[in-house]
């Protein structure tokens, strides 16, 4: 088939590599998110998805919006058999669903219709849930509303963070495409629509919302460690500044304290008393700093979570 790829970031770019790869297709153009400032010099930085269709000597089309009447001749003009969406980052109006002989697909990283939105990955975590997985999704015109044409699911780790997550669905995406792509038309007439009852919404990730709240249990707060893991970070406000928070786990304890009371700050770790149990913080960053074990963040700031403080957050100072 005649494919039009759009994607951005590196997740995206590894199912354009696997396409190219595979060979049994033949992407026609690459559609991609404009070049954004990056880095220090906030110099225009290409994305992905572009640095490799250029690789390949393939036509990238970068538009602003895909809603106005020259930027879909443009797409027409390829005359592609299906469109695969992959982390593009623009809306697709309903006019371009329909150019594709086949309409477009789409790779979500969640099993649909649990995580529609934005951070599927990073909310599967922090909701606790045992599996997480990809859909191959037939694109609408609402937000990943679309029939499913394909699943493919995967244990969530009792370590695995956002970014460790984010890598198994990386190379399990790839495959699922390959798979879906190998016979379109069957899955097309066999898509299931989402039962909406199931229905859950990942919402963007907000710096706010990674505050570490010492009212939750334990085990919310160790989920929490590793569903913001690695943006925006989970983090906790002390006296002396605002700590970010790599690695943590989970202790028993009394409860006899008031959550966010520390309980202990040595060379296994900072524990803090939260709602049931205890928090273990084994890796944080100070302001300005690298991540660092908690043996080495106590030398020389040890005044940081003294004993018996109590750690109220933002929100209470």
């Amino acid at each position: 088939m005649r494919i039009v790829f759009a994607g951005t970031p590196d997740f995206a770019a590894g199912h354009l590599a696997a396409l190219l790869a595979d060979g049994s297709h033949e992407v026609v153009a690459v559609y991609t998110q404009p070049d954004r400032p990056a880095g220090r010099g906030k110099k225009l930085q290409a994305s992905a998805v572009k640095q490799l269709a250029l690789q390949h000597g393939l036509p990238v089309e970068q538009p602003m919006s895909l809603k106005d009447a020259d930027a879909q001749a443009q797409l027409a003009s390829y005359h592609a058999d299906v469109m695969v969406v992959v982390a593009y980052g623009l809306i697709l109006p309903a006019a371009v669903l329909r150019i594709p002989q086949f309409g477009c697909v789409n790779v979500h990283g969640s099993l649909l219709p649990r995580w529609r939105g934005a951070a599927p990955i990073q909310r599967s975590i922090w909701a606790g849930d045992s599996a997480a997985g990809v859909a191959i999704m037939q694109m609408e015109a609402g937000l990943d509303t679309g029939p499913v044409l394909l699943s493919r699911e995967l244990p969530i780790a009792a370590d695995d963070t956002s970014a460790s997550l984010y890598a198994k669905l990386a190379e399990l995406g790839p495959q699922a495409l390959l798979q879906t792509l190998a016979d379109l038309p069957k899955f097309l007439s066999a898509a299931k629509p989402q039962d909406e009852a199931l229905v859950t919404y990942a919402q963007k990730l907000s710096k706010a919302e990674a505050e570490l709240d010492w009212q939750q249990p334990a085990t919310v707060l160790e989920r929490w460690v590793r569903a913001f893991n690695p943006w925006p970070m989970a983090w906790l406000a002390t006296a002396k500044g605002v700590v970010k928070v790599w690695r943590a786990e989970t202790l028993a304890s009394d409860a006899s304290e008031a959550p966010g009371t520390v309980l202990a700050a040595d060379k296994h770790g900072i524990v803090i008393q939260t709602a049931d149990q205890a928090l273990v913080i084994t890796e944080l960053q100070p302001p300005g700093k690298k991540a660092m074990s908690a043996s080495e963040f106590l030398n020389g700031r040890s005044d940081w979570f003294s004993l018996g403080t109590v750690l109220q957050g933002t929100t209470d100072e």
